[in-house]
């Protein structure tokens, strides 16, 4: 009986604490969910009361890092700087050049009488659109009309010549690249036996124009640089285009030193060569005039019309010419200032005077 009570009291002594167990944690899971807010809302407000001294501490450590991160940056502006500093140095020399040349050339311009070089000037232009269609492939530019822009003038960045204006607004422009299929530009080809080549860059929308020589019998050669030539009086002459290049058929385009689709700011060449009006091409006076002559003065106007005589001796000669009759209204002149008319033919001088 003793041993029966026993188990009995140890079945209820090991239910009664998984009882509390079970209890305890469920009120452990309800308080830690309660004070998760509760702990979020104070390290809030800790972290904002520390705020300022946080950043205070922070701002050393980041600048700390930031110049250690910058250790190599530090050395590669160094050794640009010296770079920099030598180019400088040999440009300066090179502008020294320039100005005794610049000298030299006016001088000798000034003893040859040459004809100076017309007026170029420039605006510079920001390239704010593209438009690449299948037959056509422009850009936009932010300036037009108010800063003296016109249609045909060239359109350079600074690698090279890019194309030419081909409308002008007030205030923006759209220009024609030369890889375009309409674009038409006159260059001559610096060959390699010193000879220049005159030829026809024409676009057809590829990366690279093609070349049309002038003349069929001379051979280019791959690396021959290429200049704009200025014939038409719109593009300035000696503008770098590109150079060269051989197709596998046997034909040459032109690889192009600019890149369109990576130019930003452009500059517009203004070049004024207004073309010369023509003298008054007249048969008295162009001659004369053509010569350095003063022009000849204008002939005398002719007597009036009278019947013409038959002379003897006339019908035989082609050479001698009719002698006008005095009309009945004139008054006859004396005998002794009329001049008698030869039989034969008249004198070369006499014949000369009449013409």
């Amino acid at each position: 009986m003793a041993n029966v009570t026993w188990k009995i009291s140890r079945r209820g002594n090991t239910q009664l604490p998984l009882v509390i167990v079970l209890a305890l944690a469920v009120v452990l899971v309800l308080l830690g969910k309660a004070q998760n807010a509760l702990f979020d809302r104070a390290r809030m407000r800790i972290t904002d009361w520390m705020q300022p001294l946080l950043t205070s501490v922070h701002a050393p450590v980041a600048a700390f890092d930031r110049w250690l991160g910058s250790a190599d940056e530090l050395f590669r502006v160094y050794q640009e700087n010296l770079a920099l500093k030598q180019e400088n140095a040999r440009l300066r020399q090179w502008r020294n050049v320039a100005v005794v040349m610049e000298g030299r050339v006016n001088r000798y311009q000034a003893l040859l009488h040459a004809v100076p070089d017309p007026e170029l000037n420039s605006a510079l232009a920001h390239v704010i659109g593209r438009a690449n269609r299948p037959f056509l492939q422009t850009m936009i530019l932010d300036a037009g009309a108010a800063a003296s822009i016109k249609p045909g003038e060239a359109v350079m960045d600074a690698s090279g010549m890019i194309g030419r204006i081909y409308l002008a607004g007030d205030h923006t422009s759209w220009v024609i690249l030369l890889t375009d299929l309409n674009s038409r530009v006159p260059v001559v080809i610096a060959a390699g036996n010193g000879h220049d080549i005159q030829a026809m860059m024409t676009g057809d929308n590829s990366a690279m124009p093609s070349l049309d020589t002038l003349s069929q019998t001379v051979s280019l050669h791959a690396g021959d640089q290429v200049v704009s030539s200025g014939d038409g009086g719109l593009v300035p002459a000696g503008l770098p285009v590109g150079s060269v290049v051989a197709t596998p058929g046997g034909g040459y385009r032109v690889a192009l030193l600019a890149d369109p689709a990576s130019s930003e700011d452009v500059e517009v060449l203004a070049f004024h060569a207004p073309p010369e009006a023509l003298p008054q091409t007249t048969r008295t006076t162009l001659p004369a005039v053509a010569a350095g002559l003063p022009p000849a003065a204008p002939p005398s106007p002719s007597p009036p019309a009278t019947l013409a005589t038959p002379v003897p001796g006339a019908a035989s000669n082609p050479q001698t010419k009719p002698v006008a009759s005095t009309p009945a209204a004139a008054k006859p002149k004396p005998a002794s200032a009329q001049k008698p008319v030869p039989d034969g033919p008249l004198p070369p001088s006499d014949t000369a005077g009449n013409e």
